[in-house]
């Protein structure tokens, strides 16, 4: 595009493409480069550090060099971590080249203000195709609007003349995360590789964008469209708009639209999935076919898209296009707007100076989705890849229309909320009389109704609105009707009540215990994370940290628990008051096992050493107290509980001027045992990472795994993997898995000393914490495989709000079964095995038809469908067979 705009106006510029690297023929590249071509730039996708010049560079270089022909040969990087290349770069490398001294060596589509080597980039004219039509929707991942969209695009490229190009853009969160959905339709070809900047039509379908103040108007062209998906009259929405918003919709004479597909949605039955409706204003605003033509053609592509889900969700889906189709309100720009008030002033953050520094200089923009305008010079602090923890409670993201509230009259205080919440957004806490004095206006409070002596205590759950995801899980969860989901707006009085007590109220050390009550007044080191609203991984993940967060190490596999568990400056993984918290680093998926066993190594290594130095403290001290220290501390060397005490008693009795002190106390944060932990997904552990994982295991060393198990590879869209059952539907799979699920647990019981569990924490909540405490307190290496409802599992009944119940009839009828190996037990003459789960239940069939990616089996495929789930069935009942008979063999 860029070329051809130079050149319509008289620029003699062009471009090589190289189509075939390797082998590189140098004669070739030569014959296609015009001799009269007295300057080039190479432009390499890569970087690689320490080198003299990136690999595309060097071998033009060499090629010119050897062939004796002069030419200034310049290099540059482009689209490093999947950045946009829009015309601006382009257009900046050919200015770069017109200098008479142009740089050597540089970068685009950055600000790089540390080695200064990027071109600076400039407004740039459109150079689409003449008459191009460019959309752009804002979505929260999991509403359908990218599916809407890609639904959109067929349509208008099916049933009219017009060239179509779609393309979609994802943050690093799971479902519930920012999509961005590209939409280009002309007379012309389309040859636009690059983001919408200038839209003609706009639509912000979540709401929270506007409220965080998302640049989102700015990319409307001057007499586009901008449709807001909302629940707010009028003046509301002017409350909601910042300042620029305003200015720039009435500057830019912006036709100013809002639509109430929230309320729309549940009304037709779509729930929180908004995505039609939205489908449905858009041909109804844009006008690129006629409405009635328009409306019939999304009706045929809903029925094509889900009539494997049912017709019942076909005709929801037809009711959403009939009401979406007039639904929207055309706002009125006040002339105000011109020049509107400021926005307030920013509340002051507090909290841990450097996670606090990187909010402020990072954080913000990325979580604006302004990252992009960051300075290279902004990452300095992080330059080795070290993030400080707890960021993620920043961002306060506020996506959910629909969050949990809490009804006391109705609590019995038994705590599952908390323990089943994805996200850390709904806590127990116990004030005692000064916290209750000073709770702000809005708390809510219970006598404490068991234990002797907590009548001191007043009970309280309290949920944070900004960062609930809105999934219900808790709702679904509670046994007396204590919880209902109330609309965010209701519920933003809480927002403080939240935050004063996770700031000021104390954790009450007499209350927490390792059980599912007792474990909840611990405070989770693992918040807000960027998971699926209802995600069972990160529940799992976040009660481990509630159980030994504050000396616990975790080595993560790549997958969906690294994505939603590390992005780049939202680090969920967050610390207590003390500042104690979990150290987490993410491995490739291939080797996160062996990665993790090099971080136990390189712990132990360390504090074996220190082991040393303290027992020579120990003989050698006059002083009765630090040689008391350093016995109990080497008595319980090896025990995880009691060793964490032992410790802060040492080091209280080290004295710092004691030279053989000073070097104990110089590396004090290795003296306490750690808990050290390697996380990963099935397609990790049964598949990629399995060697790694069984030698792990196979060391004896201790070490813990636990395996976030979905049946599928969740992060790379659904593909099959060696832990998917017969008859499922997955990628590679769309005819039904024809083979059994491996038996990974069962591998590893034949080794005899690996400690091994299965676990469902919505089936057994009391089994899961014992099955988690059993690993850490064993002394060698344990794995602990964990049932995980997904996504991509599609539930009929209530979607991942029902991911806890869909674990218990999983186990109810067999489908996944509950026990634990432990090896340890055979020495206090326990058996080693225990089989926690009762015998299965008729209704096997009837769980699996509950979840889309069997039901969808008997859609497609209906004969293969009755055979394989008969095998399915069939299976499941041996499996429990077998052992139940294990009791026996591991006596």
């Amino acid at each position: 595009e860029v070329i051809d705009y130079l050149t319509a106006k008289g620029e003699k510029v062009g471009l090589v493409k190289v189509r075939l690297y390797r082998p590189f023929s140098a004669e070739r590249l030569l014959a296609a480069v015009p001799a009269t071509a007295k300057k080039i730039a190479v432009l390499d996708r890569t970087k690689e550090p320490g080198a003299y010049a990136e690999p595309l560079h060097l071998d033009v270089l060499s090629a010119f060099a050897e062939a004796k022909r002069e030419a200034t040969i310049i290099g540059g990087r482009y689209g490093l971590g999947s950045k946009d290349t829009p015309p601006a770069s382009v257009f900046a490398v050919y200015e770069e080249l017109a200098k008479d001294a142009p740089k050597a060596r540089f970068t685009l589509g950055i600000n790089d203000d540390v080695t200064y080597l990027s071109l600076e980039e400039k407004p740039a004219p459109n150079t689409a195709a003449e008459g191009t039509k460019e959309c752009k929707f804002w979505g929260l991942g999991g509403d359908g609007t990218v599916g809407a969209n890609k639904n959109s695009i067929k349509i208008i490229g099916d049933h009219t003349d017009k060239y179509v190009q779609a393309y979609f853009q994802y943050d690093s969160k799971k479902t519930g995360g920012v999509t961005i959905s590209h939409l280009r339709f002309g007379d012309s070809p389309i040859r636009s590789p690059y983001y919408i900047n200038q839209a003609d039509f706009v639509a912000c379908h979540t709401p929270a964008y506007i409220t965080k103040g998302f640049k989102i108007v700015n990319d409307v062209k001057d007499g586009g469209t901008f449709l807001i998906n909302c629940q707010w009259s009028p003046e509301e929405l002017e409350q909601h708009l910042s300042a620029d918003s305003k200015k720039y919709i009435h500057d830019h004479n912006i036709n100013l639209y809002t639509i109430n597909a929230i309320d729309l949605a549940k009304k037709v039955g779509m729930g929180k999935r908004t995505n039609t409706i939205l489908q449905s204003a858009f041909f109804a605003l844009a006008k690129v076919l006629p409405p009635e033509d328009a409306m019939q053609y999304m009706k045929d592509a809903a029925e094509h898209s889900y009539l494997k889900k049912g017709q019942d969700v076909v005709q929801k889906n037809w009711d959403a296009i009939d009401a979406g189709a007039t639904a929207f309100v055309k706002i009125d720009v006040p002339d105000s707007w011109g020049n509107p008030a400021p926005d307030a002033a920013e509340k002051e953050l507090a909290g841990r100076p450097d996670t606090v520094e990187m909010v402020e200089n990072v954080l913000k923009p990325i979580n604006k989705m302004d990252g992009y305008s960051l300075p290279v010079s902004a990452f300095e602090p992080m330059a080795d890849g070290v993030f400080p923890n707890g960021a993620s409670a920043y961002e306060k993201r506020g996506v959910a229309t629909s969050v949990a509230e809490w009804i006391p009259e109705n609590c019995i205080q038994c705590n599952q909320c908390s323990y089943v919440c994805p996200h850390s957004t709904i806590r127990a806490f116990a004030l005692d009389e000064g916290e209750q004095a000073a709770a702000p206006e809005g708390m809510k409070m219970l006598d404490f109704k068991v234990g002797p002596g907590k009548d001191k205590y007043q009970f309280a759950i309290s949920v944070s609105p900004l960062d609930c995801m809105g999934c219900g899980v808790c709702v679904n969860t509670c046994p007396s009707n204590a919880l209902k989901m109330s609309s965010s707006d209701s519920q933003m009085d809480q927002q403080p009540v939240f935050d004063y007590c996770v700031d000021q109220v104390s954790v009450k050390k007499d209350l927490v215990d390792k059980t599912v009550k007792g474990s909840q007044f611990n405070p989770p080191l693992l918040e807000f994370p960027g998971s699926c609203a209802g995600c069972a991984e990160s529940t799992y993940a976040r009660l481990i940290t509630q159980l030994y967060g504050d000396h616990m190490i975790v080595s993560n596999a790549t997958g969906c628990s690294s994505i939603w568990g590390g992005a780049g400056a939202t680090s969920p993984y967050t610390v207590n008051k003390e500042g104690k918290g979990p150290a987490w680093a993410n491995s490739l998926f291939e080797d996160g096992a062996e990665h993790g066993l090099g971080l136990y190594y390189g712990q132990k290594t360390i504090r074996d050493a220190l082991k040393d130095k303290v027992a020579h403290i120990a003989e050698s001290t006059d002083d009765a107290a630090r040689k008391a220290a350093c016995e109990k501390w080497l008595e319980t060397y090896d025990n995880g509980e009691t060793n964490q005490d032992a410790t802060e008693a040492l080091i209280a009795a080290l004295d710092p001027n004691c030279p053989d002190c000073a070097a104990v106390l110089a590396q004090k944060d290795y003296l306490n045992k750690k808990s050290c932990w390697i996380f990963g997904g099935d397609g990790w552990a049964y598949d990629i990472g399995f060697g790694g994982l069984d030698h792990v295991l196979a060391t004896g060393e201790d070490i813990n795994i636990f395996v976030f198990d979905t049946e599928v590879y969740s992060n790379t869209g659904g593909q099959a993997s060696k832990a998917s059952n017969i008859g499922q539907v997955a990628q590679f799979a769309s005819a039904g898995k024809a083979l059994g699920k491996k038996s990974l647990s069962e591998i590893m019981m034949q080794y005899g000393y690996v400690y091994v569990a299965q676990v469902a924490m919505g089936a057994n909540p009391a089994q899961c914490i014992k099955a988690i405490t059993e690993a850490e307190a064993y002394p060698g290496p344990s794995i602990i495989i964990g049932y995980c409802p997904c996504e991509l599992h599609s539930i009929s009944q209530g979607g991942m709000g029902s991911c806890q119940n869909e674990m218990k009839k999983a186990v109810t009828c067999g489908y996944w079964n509950l026990f634990r190996y432990n090896p340890a037990a055979k020495a206090e003459g326990k058996p080693a095995f225990t089989l926690d789960s009762k015998q299965p239940k008729p209704g096997y069939r009837d769980f699996i038809m509950g979840e889309a990616r069997y039901s969808a089996l008997t859609r497609s495929f209906p004969e293969r469908a009755e055979t394989l789930f008969k095998q399915a069935e069939e299976y499941a009942n041996n499996r429990y067979e077998r052992l139940s008979k294990l009791g026996e063999l591991y006596k």
